[in-house]
């Protein structure tokens, strides 16, 4: 599955079988972006005004609802990427890149949790994380090869960054909205090369962010 692309291909219901089918994902797409990825399944019955059971015969697993949830999500985080993907300019690109990513990660709280968190047991997920933290390499890459970030900026500094940008939405969505913006620009300003000082401490390895990620779907 590419970024933004449709997850499952199905064969038409009946009509009303579509009506609840798109009252759970109207419902979900509610309760995932207040509440997260953890929200409660039989809340989302609920308000689509179907039985729990209704909800599991059309979405297995919380994982498959949560993907037709997020799909306006994860097309506009493809559209940006691919935009950013094709900026000329090293800089522009790495900033234009991490933008969209924190925009759309700001805009709703299930894909917060979704960016920020690893499941290992869904290949539809995996290939996303796969493609972005893939992305980030290169626009990371191409930026560091240009001499316009430090060479010692890691994929899981970025992720640090996402992680710790979405406790901060956490925290100000409705008090301040775009306090995003403001942290994610002093932090541009410390990735630059001309502002570099050795650091403490190496980057993660991508083993110890893998496991980081999925610690985080496990404890919560």
């Amino acid at each position: 599955m590419s970024i933004g692309d449709e997850t499952k291909t199905r064969v038409p219901w009946r009509r009303d079988a579509q009506e609840r089918h798109d009252r759970l994902i109207a419902a979900a797409r509610r309760e995932f972006a207040s509440r997260g990825v953890d929200a409660s399944l039989e809340q989302i019955a609920r308000d689509a005004e179907v039985a729990i059971g209704t909800l599991y015969r059309h979405f297995p697993t919380r994982l498959d609802l949560l993907l037709a949830a997020l799909e306006p999500r994860l097309v506009e985080f493809a559209a940006g990427s691919e935009s950013a993907l094709a900026v000329e300019d090293p800089w522009e690109g790495f900033v234009s890149y991490l933008e969209n990513l924190f925009r759309v990660q700001a805009g709703d709280r299930g894909f917060n949790d979704f960016l920020s968190r690893r499941f290992p047991g869904s290949a539809d997920t995996e290939r996303f994380h796969d493609q972005m933290c893939g992305q980030i390499d290169d626009v990371l890459a191409r930026a560091q090869t240009a001499g316009v970030v430090r060479p010692d900026i890691a994929l899981a500094d970025i992720v640090n960054l996402i992680w710790s940008n979405g406790r901060m939405i956490d925290a100000t969505s409705v008090s301040s909205p775009d306090a995003w913006k403001r942290q994610l620009y002093l932090m541009l300003d410390a990735y630059r090369a001309d502002r570099a000082h050795p650091l403490p401490a190496p980057p993660m390895t991508e083993k110890q962010l893998y496991d980081a990620m999925v610690h985080l779907s496990a404890t919560q």
